[in-house]
């Protein structure tokens, strides 16, 4: 089926992808290895040469950082992207950029398929075949680690085998995806959702009890719902995310551990490390309180729950997600601000927020006698606020909720 036909992997230099690349080229396929720079942080030539040694016909290494910034992450940070009100959706934001990349790639050297490593229990399956059907309907998915019923470790003995090199052992069965937004990391030990993860699965953050004995204070600076300085230093997005990962990953803020609710039906334990997306959605959130109003901010949740949802289901190229882009913008317009957070042994807390459009006023929100606000029309609003509520029990009485007569009312 595959032989004589030229196949675009989406590779990572993992071991899925790496034992994926020699598997195309034994069926008799012409393979080509696509490698997204989204901020992993591998060194892009390693990346060519090692699937090249492969068996790579050609391989594309593009730096999109850039264009996952912009396009993905900065419209998950607006909606304050939470996939369980936990996750905050990394991987799920690469998945429709690379598929994209990836009929891009295929259009380039006239390849009918285009492949990913994603298996039949995960949720990238999904991702990529849907956002490729939406975009490029004519190529063929291939998803080989879905079909050809290898465990991890038989592909670690293929990998042997084949003198195919990767990151990973059996003593360290991890598998592990990365980019800017942040770290996923399972398999192996961590299936077991009562085993407490150990140091070595960590990289981005330290050990709480091991991070700094004094305080990290950060200020956040935002225009219009995205972050734009750090510490009073304006810096493109890619390189705030990058900083503000390396400072609160230090002082051991941004570890998640939950157990998820997949796509495909099953629930997984999950270990994350996002340090910074944690922190700036934290920060966004309390600009939000400030600049919003409360109808928009009880309205709000329920957009954001659908976008991470929609994000994570693979539904990224649809219709609603348009929609619901609009509405975020649209919010967002009043958002711009500062908020100074205290980064201390794996927690951040809120330590100030200010906005040039704040919404509150201490004139009136004081106790002094100097108030601006009208205590005297607080009679009259609430006898009609409450009017229903008396109009209700004056209509239908009960007698369970009346003192008996006689006996006081306690409070």
């Amino acid at each position: 089926m595959l032989e004589g036909r030229k196949v675009v992997l989406a590779y990572s230099g993992g071991l899925d992808t790496s034992v994926c690349l020699k598997w195309f080229e034994e069926q008799g396929a012409e393979p080509y290895a696509l490698y997204l720079d989204l901020g992993q942080g591998e060194p892009a030539e390693d990346v060519r040469e090692k699937a090249r040694a492969i068996g790579a016909r050609e391989v594309f290494v593009w730096d999109a950082r850039e264009e996952f910034a912009r396009d993905y992450v900065a419209p998950a940070i607006k909606a304050n992207a939470l996939y369980g009100g936990r996750y905050p959706l990394f991987t799920a934001l690469g998945r429709p950029l690379i598929a994209k990349k990836l009929v891009e790639a295929a259009r380039r050297v006239g390849a009918t398929h285009i492949a990913h490593g994603s298996t039949g229990k995960g949720n990238d399956q999904v991702r990529f075949d849907v956002t490729t059907g939406s975009i490029a309907p004519d190529l063929t998915v291939v998803a080989p680690v879905r079909d050809w019923n290898m465990s991890r470790p038989e592909e670690i003995e293929y990998a042997k085998e084949h003198g195919i090199p990767v990151p990973v052992t059996k003593e360290s069965p991890y598998s592990v995806d990365q980019n800017l937004w942040g770290r996923s990391i399972e398999a192996g030990p961590l299936e077991d959702p009562d085993h407490e993860p150990t140091p070595d699965v960590f990289e981005l953050t330290a050990e709480p009890e091991e991070a700094p004995d004094e305080p990290r204070y950060v200020e956040l600076g935002f225009e219009e719902g995205l972050p734009v300085s750090l510490d009073g230093e304006e810096l493109p997005l890619v390189e705030l995310i990058a900083r503000l990962n390396a400072v609160a990953g230090e002082h051991g803020v941004g570890r998640i551990d939950m157990i998820e609710d997949r796509l495909v039906g099953i629930k997984s334990r999950e270990i994350y490390e996002a340090p910074a997306a944690l922190t700036i959605i934290q920060a966004h959130r309390e600009l939000e309180s400030l600049t919003l109003t409360k109808d928009v901010l009880r309205f709000k949740p329920a957009v954001e729950q659908r976008f991470a949802e929609l994000t994570y289901d693979g539904l990224w190229f649809t219709p609603l997600k348009s929609a619901l882009d609009a509405f975020v913008d649209e919010t967002q317009k009043t958002v711009t601000g500062t908020v100074r957070l205290k980064l201390y042994k794996g927690s951040s807390i809120v330590a100030g927020r200010s906005a040039p459009r704040a919404l509150y006023s201490e004139d009136l929100a004081t106790y002094d006698p100097e108030s601006t606000f009208d205590e005297s029309a607080a009679a009259g609003f609430i006898a009609l606020w409450g009017l229903p509520a008396r109009r209700w029990a004056t209509v239908n009485p009960d007698p369970e909720q009346i003192p008996p007569a006689g006996r006081p009312h306690l409070k």
